[in-house]
C-alpha cells in the first residue's frame, strides 16, 4: 500500500522502536497521556488542565523574573544576552543583535544522578 515494500516498512518501524528507547522526544499530549495512565482515577481532560496549569505557571513565573527551582528534577531561571555586534553568515556584513532573555534550566543533583549512575559529583556546587 501507498508503494512501500514490506521490508522497507518493517526497517521504518524498527527505526522508529530505536528512536523511542534513545533520544526519544515526548511532546506534551504524550506527558499528559503517560500521566494519564499511571492516574487512572483521574480524568484525562483533568490530567491535561494540571500539565497545563504546571506549565503556564513555570512560564509566568520566568516572564516576570523570577526563578523555578523544583528540588531534585533542576530549576528554570531566565538570563541575560547583552546586546552585541554580530555577523551575518550569509554575507559576512556586521549587523546590529539587541538585546534578549532567553529562558535557562540547570539541572538538579538527583535527576543528573540518574541519568549518569554511578559517576561521582566530583565538581558539585
Amino acid at each position: 500500500m501507498f508503494g512501500t515494500s514490506g521490508a522497507t516498512f518493517q526497517a521504518s518501524q524498527s527505526r522508529q522502536k530505536k528512536q523511542k528507547t534513545k533520544g526519544a522526544k515526548v511532546i506534551k499530549s504524550e506527558l499528559v497521556q503517560i500521566v494519564a495512565a499511571r492516574n487512572p482515577h483521574l480524568y484525562h481532560r483533568d490530567v491535561e488542565n494540571i500539565v497545563n496549569a504546571v506549565l503556564d505557571e513555570i512560564t509566568d513565573a520566568l516572564a516576570a523574573g523570577n526563578r523555578v527551582e523544583l528540588r531534585g528534577f533542576g530549576a528554570f531561571s531566565v538570563k541575560n544576552r547583552p546586546s552585541r555586534s554580530g555577523r551575518n553568515p550569509r554575507t559576512g556584513d556586521s549587523v546590529f543583535v539587541e538585546e534578549k532573555w532567553v529562558p535557562f534550566f540547570k539541572t538538579g543533583k538527583e535527576l543528573r544522578e540518574r541519568l549518569n549512575p554511578g559517576m561521582n559529583d566530583k565538581d558539585d556546587d
